[in-house]
């Protein structure tokens, strides 16, 4: 299926590995030219590397810093001739006890998981509505429809941003100029921040890593991670031609580990 993006600019956040890197692969397949943002400048530009490799016929610019700082928006906005997609991601802030957090803690985590995709999609959405094209993807988190407890400050920072987008993307003057604004909620996928994660439960449970990953499968009903792969394409099709008619949902993609029918 042609999924009509070819020639059109994505900006893509938190895209040197993980989820990030999967949906920038998807849309580079696809024809679209790219700005990818990530922290590390090294571990960006191998990315970049690979993404020109997958697509001679693309354009991939890169901005390393830390997406939740102004001037690094500012940065990577400007580096987009035009932004037609949007894909906002950000790694989570730590687990823990709600006890322990500070004020600080709790705003550090509202600007990473909250604010800066706000203010990304501020800075985009109306010009998109003037072209008449806009995709927005925010991936956020499958805690957001089944919150975990000790992932309290993710939680509430990203249930405050699922809460705005519920409005947003239904307003006439974005819906009707066919933009259109989605969450994307991951569940398990075999990323490095999972390794991480279960790294840390064997750490503190006195497990063995191999014991803890074993059981943590096994709990998903499909029996197995999700790859970064499917989900950017995923995302891709999202912001495809053909998904002008979906907007305002979160989309859980989690291998069926959501018990429940809605």
């Amino acid at each position: 299926m042609d999924l009509g993006i070819s020639g059109r600019w994505a900006l893509v956040c938190a895209a040197s590995r993980g989820l990030g890197r999967g949906c920038a692969e998807a849309l580079v397949r696809e024809g679209a030219n790219v700005v990818i943002n990530a922290r590390s400048s090294e571990s960006l530009e191998k990315t970049a590397e690979h993404l020109r490799r997958l697509n001679q016929n693309v354009t991939v610019y890169t901005v390393a810093g830390d997406i939740a700082l102004e001037e690094t928006r500012h940065s990577a906005l400007t580096a987009c001739p035009q932004i037609d997609i949007l894909i906002t991601n950000a790694g989570g802030p730590p687990p823990g006890d709600f006890r322990d957090w500070s004020r600080q803690d709790w705003l550090d985590a509202l600007d990473a998981n909250m604010l800066t995709p706000i203010e990304l999609i501020k800075a985009s959405v109306d010009s998109m509505a003037e072209r008449g094209f806009g995709r927005v993807i925010n991936i956020t988190s499958a805690a957001v429809k089944a919150p975990i407890d000790i992932l309290g400050l993710s939680n509430g920072a990203r249930s405050g941003l699922t809460g705005f987008i519920a409005g947003l993307a239904r307003q006439p003057q974005l819906a009707g100029r066919n933009v259109t604004i989605n969450n994307l909620l991951p569940g398990s996928f075999d990323t490095d921040r999972l390794k991480n994660t279960q790294q840390g439960v064997a750490q503190s449970s006195g497990l063995n890593y191999e014991s803890v990953r074993e059981s943590s499968r096994q709990k998903i009903p499909t029996q197995r991670f999700g790859t970064a792969e499917e989900f950017g394409a995923f995302c891709a099709f999202l912001c495809s031609a053909h998904a002008g008619y979906m907007t305002g949902q979160n989309i859980l993609l989690d291998g069926g580990s959501y018990p429940g029918t809605y």
